[in-house]
């Protein structure tokens, strides 16, 4: 199997014998310190550069001295002994023997996504053990949420500052390996978070001896923008990204937030040199989060850049219509809802240029009608969704059973690539917080003040006392409790709901997912909609929900004009109802015709 080495960071470059390089504009002189052996003074080259080669080899723990008071670990570094502010240990990227290293990959549209924490479900080892049942049910891709090392135990991930280095609470490089082989071999791909919009908050040490790596004329909620503009920049995120597809065998990215970075053209950069650098024959994909609803990122052709974005406006629109909720970005998809989810259904995005009608809503996005489905993941329930909620329930807690089971199965049939999040396949009712184990106190206060503050223009929280009931982010408990563990009572009926769902959608929605495209919505009332696609071989597919509390009309020609039409699946009393023109409260139903 073919070995990834960035510029960035130390390399092997015999069994005793590294060769270590540093960006490190701001300083005039750089020491290599390995434990157990004299500093070594390292040469300094154009640009900001340092290198030298040092006896030593893998297992070597080792520091940067970028001045006479602050030696740093390696920002590139591959494995940490400890924490971000320990030293840095030499990896052999070799160490690891594949057992499926032939592994290929599988096209986008067979993708199912299972977003997990990986902390939350046992580390790697974990995380690994779960991978049959996960298999059998009907997943096909894990999506892992960040494990660059983070300070602390317990993290979301996105705190983050050394992204080339799997944290350590983890489990080591080669135990992320193994969950990754384990999961080729259950013919199930593997999907990764990376974070490019910021770092966290310690144990960054950037801004020491590399400045320039950020500028101070943009501003992003985590605190200063990164400088894509400059190349040892943009090289340091792109050749992480190949670290990630081509050390660690992964299917597949998911770029966090990339509207926090400005220069939108190194994303067209990055996803360039993937595709050039990657084998033709293996599937490799690639998932944006955009708050700009970019669809020009998303085109087919004249080159395939980017294979999809999770779809936030559809999540908005089913969980205003599931829940009721009005506050906070909600309010721009509580007007016209049923006109909302037909539009986010069968065009992807839903704001394509509009402004959303909260207070401070700026037009955003972009045209996607013309995209196909498959462009766009969408979702009930994600980390974000439920975690930046105070505290984090899930919607098996706010919304009325019947009608979930109604978004469920539009969720897992419609044509756009469907994602649960862990512990969704079987009901969880656990909440999922945000949670942290920032050792500094200071910084530990701040976040759990900046976390509660977060939530008093809010009416429900303009009380001082609520606040206060919102848990500590940094309390091991916080963590603890947002663990998913089975109902005994609910789970399994739940799991072999959706195993239906997921063998409904592998036999009769897959296969014929390449080349569809909609053929229009058509509005049933204030919560429900009908949308019909023609899918690549010629058949159509018809999908009808209702979210609302009282049953509409409708007329399913799919099943009374001779052409075949098959129900696929439809909820409790949608069959009866249906000859009668009838499409009951909290329902869905989904057709499959013979021809368009």
């Amino acid at each position: 199997m073919s070995l990834f080495n960035p510029s960035f960071g130390a390399q092997l470059v015999a069994p005793d014998r590294t060769r270590f390089r540093l960006w490190a504009p701001g300083s005039q002189q750089v020491f290599l310190e390995i434990e157990g052996a004299p500093a070594i003074e390292m040469t300094s080259l154009a640009d900001g550069w340092f290198e030298i080669e040092a006896p030593c080899g893998a297992e070597a723990r080792y520091r940067y001295r970028v001045s006479e008071a602050l030696a740093v670990p390696d920002p590139a570094s591959r494995a940490q002994d400890g924490d971000v502010h320990d030293a840095s240990i030499v990896c052999d990227p070799a160490a690891y023997h594949w057992t499926h290293g032939t592994w290929l990959g599988r096209p986008w549209h067979e993708t199912v996504l299972y977003e997990l924490h990986v902390g939350a479900l046992g580390g790697f080892a974990g995380v690994t053990k779960q991978l049959p049942a996960l298999a059998e049910l009907g997943i096909t891709a894990v999506e892992l949420m960040p494990v660059a090392d983070f300070p602390g135990p317990r993290n979301w991930g996105y705190d983050g500052v050394l992204p080339y280095a799997p944290d350590a609470a983890y489990g080591t490089p080669d135990e992320l390996k193994h969950l990754v082989d384990t999961a080729h071999g259950l013919g199930m791909m593997v999907f990764l978070d990376v974070v490019y919009n910021h770092f966290g908050p310690d144990g960054n040490y950037l801004g020491a001896y590399a400045p320039s790596f950020f500028r101070d004329d943009i501003h992003t909620p985590w605190g200063q923008a990164i400088d894509f503009r400059r190349r040892q920049v943009r090289d340091f995120f792109t050749e992480n990204a190949l670290y990630w597809l081509i050390e660690f065998q992964f299917d597949g990215l998911r770029f966090d937030a990339v509207h926090a970075i400005s220069e939108k053209d190194w994303l067209v950069e990055m996803a360039e040199r993937i595709r050039a650098t990657i084998p033709a024959e293996r599937h490799v994909h690639l998932v944006l989060e955009n708050d700009e609803n970019g669809a020009r990122l998303l085109e087919r052709a004249p080159r395939r850049l980017f294979d999809a974005q999770w779809n936030d406006d559809m999540h908005h629109a089913l969980h205003v219509l599931l829940t009721g909720e009005r506050e906070g970005y909600y309010a721009g998809y509580i007007n016209q809802a049923g006109e909302k989810l037909a539009r986010g259904l069968t065009e992807g995005f839903i704001y394509q240029g509009e402004a959303p009608l909260y207070p401070g809503g700026t037009p955003r996005g972009e045209p996607s009608k013309h995209l196909p489905p498959t462009s766009f993941v969408l979702f009930l329930q994600n980390h974000d969704q439920i975690g930046n909620r105070a505290f984090g329930e899930r919607l098996s807690t706010l919304a009325d059973p019947d009608a979930l089971r109604a978004a469920s199965a539009l969720l897992l049939l419609s044509p756009q690539i469907p994602l649960l999040f862990m512990g969704e396949e079987y009901g969880a009712t656990q909440p999922f917080l945000y949670f942290t184990s920032h050792l500094s106190p200071e910084l530990a206060d701040a976040v759990r003040k900046g976390r509660r503050e977060e939530f008093a223009r809010f009416p429900a929280f303009s009380d001082p006392a609520v606040r206060e009931r919102i848990p500590d982010p940094n309390a091991e408990q916080t963590f603890l409790d947002s663990i998913p563990r089975p109902d005994d009572n609910t789970a399994l009926p739940w799991r072999d709901w959706v195993k239906t769902l997921l063998d409904i959608r592998r036999e009769q929605i897959v296969p014929r997912l390449d080349g569809a495209k909609a053929l229009g919505p058509e509005l049933l009332g204030r919560a429900a909609v009908k949308a019909r696609w023609q899918m690549g071989d010629g058949k159509v597919l018809m999908i009808a929900i209702n979210l609302g509390d009282a049953p509409v009309a409708v007329s399913f020609e799919e099943l009374a004009d001779g052409t075949g039409g098959k129900i696929l699946f439809e909820t409790a009393g949608v069959a009866d109802a249906a000859p009668g023109g009838e499409l009951p409260a909290r329902s869905f139903i989904a057709v499959l015709e013979s021809a368009a």
